[in-house]
């Protein structure tokens, strides 16, 4: 469980990558089995973004993407899902790897909110997942319908990964990820000075669940599922 949020290094840290890029129309390859570093799905960022450009907000309140910021991103609701446009700090906690560890993140800690089937907690450098705000009068994540192992779309820079929702972070602040998202969207995954600042767009698929939680094939099948019947819904 996330305790503290990254400060993020500027944005010349962050990798963009253009030129590996895949245009809109090539999106109509299989879902990938493992996180990568374009395109997933046969689902388009551009198709995502459009059904996200205005929001009807359904927290009480809004979040800071850090401490030091102001509160400005609202959690918004569309039909099947609910989405937020945010920052991305590095979340590397969970199981001892090379790059996540007591060694590479200030903060790290050795679990998740939730665990993966054998019951250990998640492995946040080979497994996509998203933080959501913990509860409170802000907003109650599980009255939405999103729960532990529910599916994430997260777009960035013409991008799609899917994700799971992984552990639980801060009450008052929205915006992270684990190291494997930040790495297949291209973003600098260094836990201590990576991230991004902005321009990443979060959408969770109400009342989904992805088991196993650590199958990342799992979650790209049966996200490109729903992200259809998002497309489909809004």
């Amino acid at each position: 469980m996330r305790l503290r949020t990254l400060t993020l290094a500027a944005a010349s840290g962050t990798a963009l990558l253009a030129a590996e890029l895949l245009p809109a129309h090539a999106s109509a390859a299989a879902p990938r089995s493992a996180p990568g570093s374009a395109q997933e799905g046969t689902v388009s960022a551009a198709d995502l973004l459009a059904k996200v450009t205005s929001c009807s907000q359904i927290s009480n309140g809004k979040y800071k993407t850090d401490d030091e910021t102001s509160a400005t991103v609202p959690v918004c609701g569309k039909n099947g899902a609910v989405f937020w446009k945010a920052d991305m700090d590095v979340d590397c906690d969970g199981q001892r790897t090379t790059n996540c560890n007591e060694d590479r993140d200030p903060w790290y800690q050795d679990d998740t909110a939730f665990h993966q089937s054998d019951g250990k907690p998640l492995k946040a450098e080979t497994l996509p997942y998203v933080v959501v705000p913990s509860t409170s009068s802000i907003w109650n994540y599980t009255n939405a319908g999103i729960k532990g192992g529910g599916v994430v779309a997260v777009v960035y820079n013409n991008k799609v990964e899917y994700a799971v929702v992984g552990d639980t972070g801060p009450s008052k602040i929205i915006g992270e990820a684990s190291y494997a998202t930040a790495k297949a969207l291209g973003i600098d995954p260094d836990p201590e000075t990576g991230g991004t600042d902005s321009g990443v767009t979060y959408i969770l698929f109400k009342n989904s669940k992805v088991t196993p939680i650590e199958s990342h094939s799992a979650a790209v099948s049966l996200g490109d599922q729903l992200a259809k019947q998002f497309i489909a819904a809004n």
